[in-house]
């Protein structure tokens, strides 16, 4: 009888609840659309597949983050520390200067003004966050941080509407980053939101886009960018390493680390850096990522009022992020005489390369002929720089005690 007792105790099928099933059935719907639909499967599998073995009965014994006594645990426990150390942000920075061409952006200064509008979002909903945070903090409790006293708002306050608005950044290692600076306890729940919109931006943006463009505008064929020089591709990245660190140190992690990975591309001498830091490294970091971040999607942390309410401002960011990069480039397109295609503003937000991608793909869809790839990687290099200096700026004026 003790070891039948022994073994139905070991069986974690008797432990299951419908929240946890609940997650379950949300984590095979992200595979389905991983494998199925093919959106962004390098994240959205690691993330799906970390959700599943959370959410099944008994996650202390895998590791999983926050379930142990002294919250230490196995191999998943290990592999997110990564994250809470904020080891995975600047070195996924350092694969993607790596693997970026800065060149339409040099070439097209003006585009940077699409990457400032994608940052709309960011401040849409560090807004938002103040006031539906001070508005249900009466009746539900997680919001009591948010809840104006003594005439203003408190640093906690601000340091997690900080950390809730830069899921408009649409640029995980960068929420992430700001997260572990301002508001720890929320990391889980930040960096959900952020991984799980960047993956999803095949599906959040088109409709945002068809709504903001005319059809004629989506047929517009931009010309090639200028070519620019070897000279001049160095100076970049060397340039703005120097204005970051000088300028907003905060931010200097982040932004070195990616100017470090373009000069090692624009070299030309480090080639063996450029294939393991494109491929092997970025590679192993976004699976680490993606299942250290899976494993945190509990049921009793997703399914809870307040991370509810921060995803949902995530989304209300990330739209709003949108909506600024198209707008801007709407009106860059009456500026320069009907040159700038408006379907690169979905750029604005640094969903990198992801959001590039559905600019490509919108394009030839109503132009075969068209090329919108290069173009919107401007606004999208420009929007990753200006995330991290707004995270770094948030860093600094809500870092202190």
């Amino acid at each position: 009888m003790e070891f039948l007792e022994s073994l139905v105790a070991g069986v974690g099928l008797l432990d299951m609840t419908v929240p946890r099933l609940i997650m379950v059935l949300l984590s095979l719907l992200l595979i389905y659309l991983a494998i199925v639909k093919k959106y962004e499967p390098l994240l959205l599998l690691p993330v799906a597949f970390g959700m599943l073995i959370a959410n099944m009965p008994m996650p202390e014994a895998l590791g999983i983050p926050g379930f142990s006594a002294h919250d230490e645990g196995g191999l998943l426990f290990f592999l997110y520390q990564g994250i809470r150390l904020g080891i995975y942000p600047p070195l996924i920075f350092l694969c993607l200067g790596c693997m970026t061409d800065f060149g339409p952006l040099i070439s097209s200064p003006k585009s940077a003004l699409i990457g400032l509008g994608g940052q709309l979002g960011i401040f849409a909903a560090f807004g938002a966050a103040l006031l539906l945070g001070n508005v249900l903090s009466p009746f539900v409790s997680g919001f009591n941080d948010f809840a104006i006293q003594d005439g203003g708002f408190t640093l906690q306050a601000l340091r997690e509407a900080a950390v809730v608005g830069i899921i408009g950044s649409s640029d995980g290692p960068t929420s992430i980053f700001l997260t572990n600076k301002l508001a720890e306890d929320l990391l889980p729940t930040i960096a959900i939101a952020a991984y799980s919109y960047m993956a999803l931006v095949p599906i959040i943006q088109p409709p945002i886009m068809r709504l903001l463009t005319t059809e004629n505008e989506r047929k517009i064929v931009m010309p090639e960018p200028k070519r620019i020089s070897k000279r001049q591709r160095i100076i970049f990245p060397i340039a703005v390493s120097f204005a970051t660190l000088l300028l907003v140190p905060a931010a200097g992690g982040l932004i070195s680390m990616l100017m470090l990975g373009n000069l090692i591309r624009e070299s030309g001498v480090t080639e063996r850096y450029v294939r393991t830091f494109s491929n092997e490294l970025l590679n192993i970091l976004t699976f680490l990522i993606g299942i250290s971040i899976g494993a945190t999607a509990t049921a009793d942390r997703v399914l809870d009022i307040k991370t509810v309410v921060i995803i949902f401002l995530g989304l209300l960011a990330f739209g709003f992020g949108t909506v600024g990069g198209v707008l801007i480039a709407k009106l860059l397109n009456v500026l320069t005489g009907g040159k700038v295609n408006p379907l690169i503003g979905n750029s604005g937000v640094s969903a990198m390369p992801m959001a590039a991608r559905v600019s490509q793909r919108m394009g030839q869809k109503y132009d075969p002929q068209n090329h919108l790839l290069m173009h919107a990687m401007g606004p999208i290099v420009a929007s990753t720089l200006g995330s991290a200096i707004v995270a770094g700026i948030f860093i600094a004026l809500f870092g202190g005690s």
